[in-house]
C-alpha cells in the first residue's frame, strides 16, 4: 500500500514534467486525462493524456478480472476509483493538484467481488455480483464499512452496472434484470431491490446504463434495444437500426452515445422526454469490440478489444455530436476495462 501512495507522488511528478515539456495547452482537453485499467492480476491504472501518450501505469494495489460490465471506473469532483474484481475491493485515488495528476487514498472492501462503481449523494456506491452496498464520503474520504446493503433481485454473478437517480440507484442485470434500490435521506441504501415495471416482454440481456436526474438509458443488448426507464417503470423503448447489440452508454447535454460490441461502432441518439431517437447509426467504427465508452462535454473516449490488443480512442466531440478522433493508444492486453475523463479543473464532474 505504501508503494502505491509513494507510487502516485511519483506519477504527479511525472505528469507535471509532461505538461511542461508539451508547452501551454491550446484548450482545457488538452489538460484531461484518461484513465482505464489494465483490469489483469496485478490490476494497473493506466493513466493518458488527451492525445492518447501514456503517461504513467501503476498498480492499483488489488487484482482485476471483471467482464461484461461498465462503470469499472468511476469519477466525481476530486475523486477517482477503481474496482479489484480479484481481490473483492475497490481501489481510491483523488487528485493532485499541485502536481496536476493523481494520488492513492486506500483499499475499500466490497461484500464480494465489484464490477461496477457511481458516485453521488456524498457516497461511493458499488454493485458487486450479488449485492449492492453504499460506503459514506466524508471529509476523511471513503468510509470502508457500508452504510447500506441489499441483496440483488437475481445476484447470480450476471451484474453489469450501477447508476445514480434522484434518491434510488438503478441497476442492470443481465439475466433479464433492470432494477432499483432507494436510497434514504443521507443517500444510503435501504430497503431491497426490485424490478421496474413494464420491462419489454422480449427482454435480452440488460447490459449498460446511463442516468440524468430521474432518467435512466438502459441497453438491452441482445435485443438490440435502448429503454427509457423513470419512477420505477420503462417508459420508451427504441431500436438500434443496422447497428447489433448496443451495449454501452454514455450521456452528456442532448445525445447519448451507445457502444455496438459486435457491430464494432459507436451510434448517436437524441434524447428528450421520453423521446430516444437514433441520430446517426455509425458516428465512428472500429477494427475492435467496444467494450466502454464515456462522454464529457466535448470529448469521449472509447476501449476496444481486438485480437490481442485493447485499444484506447480519444475523440474531440463538436456541437452536432460528430466524432473526431484526436489521439490513439495501443495496450498488450485484451482484459483492458472502464474507462474514465479527469478534467484538471477543480471540483469538476
Amino acid at each position: 500500500m505504501k508503494k502505491s501512495a509513494c507510487g502516485m507522488g511519483l506519477l504527479s511528478l511525472f505528469i507535471a514534467g509532461a505538461v511542461a515539456a508539451q508547452g501551454a495547452p491550446s484548450s482545457s482537453d488538452d489538460q484531461a486525462l484518461i484513465v482505464t485499467a489494465s483490469n489483469t492480476a496485478r490490476n494497473q491504472l493506466m493513466i493518458y493524456n488527451a492525445t492518447g501518450v501514456l503517461l504513467e501505469q501503476l498498480p492499483t494495489g488489488g487484482v482485476g478480472g471483471v467482464s461484461g460490465n461498465a462503470g469499472g471506473i468511476a469519477q466525481d469532483r476530486d475523486r477517482l476509483a477503481v474496482v479489484n474484481f480479484g481481490s473483492g475491493n475497490v481501489s481510491i485515488f483523488d487528485k493532485d493538484f499541485d502536481h496536476t495528476g493523481l494520488r492513492y487514498e486506500k483499499l475499500v472492501p466490497a461484500v464480494t467481488n465489484p464490477v461496477s462503481i457511481a458516485f453521488g449523494n456524498n457516497h461511493l456506491y458499488i454493485l458487486s455480483s450479488s449485492y449492492i452496498e453504499s460506503h459514506r464520503i466524508d471529509r476523511y474520504g471513503v468510509e470502508s464499512t457500508a452504510d447500506g446493503e441489499a441483496r440483488l433481485v437475481i445476484g447470480d454473478g450476471s451484474a453489469a452496472q450501477v447508476g445514480t437517480l434522484r434518491g434510488q440507484l438503478v441497476i442492470s442485470e443481465k439475466s433479464n434484470a433492470i432494477e432499483t434500490v432507494n436510497l434514504d435521506g443521507n443517500g444510503a441504501v435501504t430497503g431491497s431491490t426490485r424490478l421496474v415495471a413494464n420491462i419489454p416482454a422480449n427482454v435480452n440481456a440488460p447490459f449498460g446504463l446511463a442516468t440524468r436526474g430521474n432518467d435512466a438509458y438502459v441497453t438491452i443488448a441482445h435485443a438490440n434495444e435502448i429503454s427509457l426507464v423513470r419512477n420505477d417503470t420503462v417508459l420508451a423503448v427504441t431500436g438500434s437500426g443496422t447497428q447489433s447489440a448496443p451495449c454501452w452508454v454514455t450521456l452528456d447535454g442532448p445525445f447519448l452515445f451507445s457502444a455496438n460490441s459486435p457491430s464494432k461502432s459507436v451510434s448517436r441518439y437524441a434524447v428528450y422526454g421520453k423521446k430516444i431517437i437514433q441520430d446517426a447509426a455509425v458516428v465512428t467504427s472500429f477494427n475492435g469490440s467496444p467494450t466502454d465508452i464515456t462522454y464529457r462535454s466535448d470529448l469521449a473516449a472509447v476501449i476496444d478489444a481486438n485480437g490481442s490488443v485493447s485499444h484506447v480512442s480519444i475523440f474531440d466531440v463538436d456541437e452536432d455530436g460528430n466524432f473526431t478522433l484526436k489521439g490513439l493508444a495501443t495496450i498488450n492486453n485484451t482484459a483492458t476495462n472502464g474507462i474514465a475523463i479527469v478534467r484538471e479543473d477543480r471540483d469538476s464532474r
